[in-house]
């Protein structure tokens, strides 16, 4: 079915919104549905083989024609995945196994017995909660980005219509363009990408180019250690990322899009794909776009995951098929990019807040938010935390309220210690940052910066020395070599940082770490290298002692620099139970059975099996 204009657009909506009708709160359908979370995490906990069961066994009891089972996108809750959701009455059930659908389908879905050790258990007052809007993980969050995502099947357009969906295409083909440009301005919507630089900005800068092929390219080479937001909206709503990138077309005069995803994201593709092909289908991607005259097409590349890709130029050369390293720019791609046309670059998650703006208004955007950041942020909430997941707050949210009331504290009640923010570009704020305001500035200020929106959160066992040093090795391993500063200088400070952790560290190498990091900072060609100091700064400065530990007293607080350990058997605690020793790798460990056993240092290679062998606490670690 082609769809030749606004009116038949919403048309088609008034249809589509009978397959979401029972989803809507408002709506007393008896008829039942079944969502059961198909985001990456919750398949890679069988999931599938969960919606396999689901339609079993509705076709085994008759109810297959009663009781639609939907495969949505990521609820976002990861860390009580996989997820299974039943409409219209909103229980919510966690951590579901495939064996759990048959109870679920007799008592549920035919008794009308809602299973009570699936649901949610609040860890503070024991209570068990059915209904996702009760739960801490939620109650503060506000999904726009995300709206979509836990709600619709991604693979099928009509439920995106059904919710809105093409309504800001359509009414944006029927403006003119400068008054489209303007409302996005008016937003304050900023690239959730790394720098937060305006959008409409960004757009109006791409327009005022003229050549006959202009580019609109979506960035979704999400590269940052422990990040899933743009992989997430991609798998669970990308007919909003198409929408938007027409939009921006039309804003800008271009007529081709390019979304450059990294292959290790099958999933994401697949729903691309698929969204692409059916948006075609219905006369919203091609030629004559709702009859309106306008032209628009994409394309999906693949990235083979190099971090510095991620970097716009570098991104664009890639695509060319040439090398990917970044340029010194001006020329800037919105003047020379793609093929050395006019090319706009946005990362997946900044366009997914444009249809909505769009559709509610400029006004309702900057009403969200702090004066300088508008609108909401995803983070990838992960580490040493009690909710991981991926969760959507409006900007100006504290840290505290993050990791506190939506995380759920720290894991296993230890205390927290510090959080990075920005993945490897960013910087470890400690408990003094807690309640300062996430929105651009407050990060910068703090020595961390809000990057693409992971968030790593760590406990009093880690080592921030060695944090530093992970994020280092990253940053090391995915330069691309092209500028000095990046290419040698964060090797050096890789070095140094390594001769801290195994002990070999001078006074000197403290205030080296922090001359050069400061040089590679100001120095380095492309964000990548600007801002690969970040975690060395930034431990530096709020864990200080730390490092002068490493350095001055050979020992590491956290016990996780090996070099830095000694490991002994404490004689009036063990039982010459001989576990130790029989576990020893380097057979390190001498002794009678029944007699206390004594490891030799010479030979320990300190690799902690004798600590996680022992049943009678006698290992001591210094």
């Amino acid at each position: 079915m082609v769809i030749h204009s606004p009116s038949a657009l919403e048309s088609i909506r008034q249809v589509a919104l009978k397959t979401l009708s029972s989803r809507e709160e408002s709506n007393q359908s008896d008829r039942l549905q079944i969502l059961c979370c198909g985001g990456t995490g919750c398949k890679a906990s069988e999931s599938a083989k969960i919606v396999e069961n689901f339609r079993e066994s509705l076709k085994a009891h008759g109810l297959a024609d009663m009781v639609d089972v939907v495969v949505p996108g990521c609820f976002g809750f990861c860390e009580k995945g996989p997820i299974v959701k039943i409409i219209p009455d909103n229980t919510f059930y966690t951590s579901v196994r495939p064996d759990d659908v048959e109870e679920i389908v007799t008592s549920h879905i035919i008794g009308g017995r809602k299973v009570e050790r699936l649901l949610y258990m609040d860890p503070g007052t024991g209570e068990h909660i059915s209904d996702s809007k009760h739960m801490n993980f939620y109650r503060k969050q506000m999904r726009v980005a995300l709206r979509n995502c836990g709600f619709i099947d991604p693979e099928n357009i009509m439920e995106y219509v059904a919710r809105d969906g093409y309504k800001a295409l359509a009414n944006s083909l029927m403006r003119d363009s400068k008054d489209v440009l303007a409302d996005i301005k008016a937003s304050g919507l900023r690239g959730r990408g790394g720098a937060g630089f305006p959008t409409g900005v960004k757009w109006e800068i791409a327009r005022k180019f003229d050549s006959p092929d202009k580019y609109v390219v979506c960035n979704a080479d999400e590269g940052d250690p422990g990040a899933f937001m743009d992989r997430s909206i991609m798998e669970g709503d990308p007919n909003s990322v198409i929408e938007a990138m027409m939009i921006c077309g039309y804003c800008i005069n271009a007529h081709h899009g390019l979304i450059y995803i990294r292959a290790e994201y099958p999933l994401a593709v697949h729903r691309l794909q698929v969204a692409i092909s059916q948006a075609r289908e219905y006369g919203l991607l091609g030629q004559n776009i709702l009859g309106l005259g306008f032209d628009f097409d994409i394309e999906i590349r693949y990235g083979a995951g190099a971090f510095v890709c991620g970097e716009e130029t570098a991104l664009i050369h890639s695509m060319e098929g040439k090398r990917g390293e970044p340029t010194l720019k001006p020329p800037f791609p919105a003047e020379s990019g793609y093929m050395g046309h006019p090319t706009n670059v946005n990362n997946v998650e900044t366009l997914a807040n444009v249809p909505v703006i769009l559709t509610k208004g400029p006004e309702w955007f900057a009403s969200i938010g702090t004066e300088k950041s508008k609108g909401t942020k995803v983070f990838a909430l992960a580490g040493k935390i009690n909710n991981v997941g991926l969760i959507e707050v409006p900007m100006g949210t504290t840290l505290r309220e993050i990791i506190y009331d939506i995380g759920g504290g720290v894991k296993g009640g230890k205390k927290f210690k510090a959080v990075q923010t920005g993945g490897p570009s960013g910087g470890c704020l400690t408990e003094k940052h807690l309640d300062i305001p996430i929105d651009y500035e407050s990060l910068a200020a703090a020595g961390s910066m809000m990057g693409s929106g992971g968030m790593i959160v760590m406990d009093e066992d880690d080592c921030m020395v060695s944090v530093a040093k992970f994020f280092l090795e990253f940053t090391v391993g995915e330069s691309c070599g092209k500028c000095t500063p990046c290419r040698i200088g964060n090797k050096r400070l890789l070095e140094i940082l390594t001769r801290i952790t195994e002990g070999r560290g001078t006074p000197e190498d403290l205030d080296t770490l922090e001359n050069l990091a400061k040089v590679i900072k100001d120095t380095a060609l492309c964000g990548l290298g600007q801002t690969s100091p970040n975690p060395v700064l930034s431990t530096l400065a709020n864990f200080r002692e730390e490092y002068e530990e490493h350095v001055r007293d050979h020992i590491c607080r956290a016990h996780k620099c090996k070099a830095l350990l000694t490991y002994s058997i404490d004689p009036t605690k063990c039982k010459g139970c001989s576990s130790c020793a029989r576990g020893c790798p380097a057979e390190a460990i001498v002794g009678e059975v029944r007699k206390p056993f004594v490891i030799n240092p010479a030979k320990c290679i300190r690799c902690g099996m004798c600590l996680s062998r022992c049943k009678f606490n006698a290992i001591n670690v210094i």
